[in-house]
C-alpha cells in the first residue's frame, strides 16, 4: 500500500509537469496584465468620498444668487474658458468673496481627487481674478489638499489602479524610492519641483510605494510652490497668453530643474562623503 501510494503521488506530479496548460490556468494574472478590481468596502469608500465632494459643491452653490449660475457653472476646458470666467466672475468674487472661494476650492480638490483634467485652467483664474500673492496662497492651498485626498482615496482603492494604468513606471517609482529612503524628502521635492513625473502618478503612487504622508504633504506643499507661481503669474496676463504650453517653455523648464536640483544637493553630497 506504501509503493501504491507513492507511485499515485508520483504519477500526478508527473501529470502537472506534462501539462504546461493546467500551469498556466492555475497561474494568476500579474499585475501589469490584470484589470483592476475592488472590494465592497472600496468601493463603498470611494462612494462615499465622491458623494461628500459632490453633496459640499451642492451646498456651496445653493447659497450663491440664482442669477449668477449660468456664469458660474462651468469648468475651464480652454484659454477661452478661462478669459470668458474671468469677465464673468470678476464682480461675483468681489461681492461674494467667501462663496466664490469656498466654490472654488471644493471644484478645485474635487477635480484633484478624481485626476480630472483642467485644474491648470483654475489656476489661471485665481491668478486673473485674486492676483499672484492671493491667487498663488490659494492655489497652493487647494493643490495640496486636493493632492492629499488623492493620497488617501489611493491608499484604500488605488493600487489596482495604478498597477493597470502605469505598471512600468510604478516598479521604476519604486525602485527609485527605495533607493532614497534617506533622502526621502529632498527626491521628493525634486519630484515635485520638476515636471519629471506627473502630478497625478505622484499623488496616486506615493501610499502605493509607502511614502509616509508627513513627506508627501511637506513635498507638495513646499515643492508645487514655483510652478504655481508661474502659472499665477501668467494669469495676471491672459491676452497675452496664446496656449498653455507657453507656460512651460524651455527657459522655465530650465529654471524649474535648476531650483529642484537644489533639492537633492544634500543627497549628493552625503553620497560624496561616503565613498571618501
Amino acid at each position: 500500500m506504501l509503493f501504491a501510494r507513492r507511485d499515485i503521488e508520483a504519477a500526478a506530479a508527473a501529470a502537472g509537469q506534462d501539462d504546461p496548460s493546467a500551469a498556466k490556468r492555475s497561474k494568476p494574472d500579474s499585475p501589469s496584465t490584470a484589470r483592476p478590481t475592488l472590494t465592497r468596502t472600496e468601493g463603498l469608500a470611494a462612494a462615499a468620498v465622491l458623494a461628500l465632494f459632490v453633496a459640499g459643491i451642492f451646498c456651496i452653490f445653493l447659497a450663491a444668487p440664482r442669477r449668477e449660475f449660468g456664469q458660474i457653472l462651468r469648468l475651464p476646458r480652454s484659454l477661452a474658458d478661462v478669459r470668458l470666467l474671468k469677465e464673468n466672475l470678476a464682480v461675483y468674487a468681489r461681492d461674494h468673496q467667501a462663496n466664490f472661494v469656498l466654490g472654488y476650492c471644493s471644484i478645485y480638490i474635487f477635480m484633484q481627487t478624481f485626476m480630472i483634467p483642467g485644474t491648470i485652467f483654475m489656476s489661471l483664474l485665481a491668478g486673473a481674478l485674486f492676483g499672484v500673492v492671493k491667487g498663488g496662497i490659494l492655489v497652493v492651498f487647494t493643490a495640496t489638499a486636493g493632492a492629499s485626498s488623492c493620497y488617501f482615496l489611493s491608499k484604500l482603492i488605488g493600487r489596482p489602479l495604478v498597477s493597470w494604468l502605469w505598471p512600468e513606471r510604478l516598479r521604476y517609482f519604486q525602485s527609485e524610492i527605495a533607493k532614497r529612503k534617506d533622502k526621502l524628502l529632498n527626491y521628493m521635492l525634486f519630484l515635485r519641483i520638476t515636471p519629471t513625473l506627473p502630478n497625478t502618478f505622484i499623488n496616486m503612487a506615493s501610499p502605493i510605494v509607502d511614502i509616509p504622508f508627513h513627506i508627501f504633504f511637506a513635498a507638495t506643499l513646499v515643492g508645487l510652490i514655483p510652478a504655481s507661481y508661474i502659472t499665477v503669474k501668467a494669469g495676471r496676463a491672459l491676452g497675452d497668453l496664446k496656449s498653455v504650453r507657453d507656460l512651460y517653455d524651455f527657459k522655465t523648464l530650465v529654471v524649474l530643474f535648476l531650483i529642484g536640483s537644489v533639492a537633492v544637493v544634500p543627497t549628493i553630497l552625503k553620497r560624496k562623503r561616503i565613498y571618501e
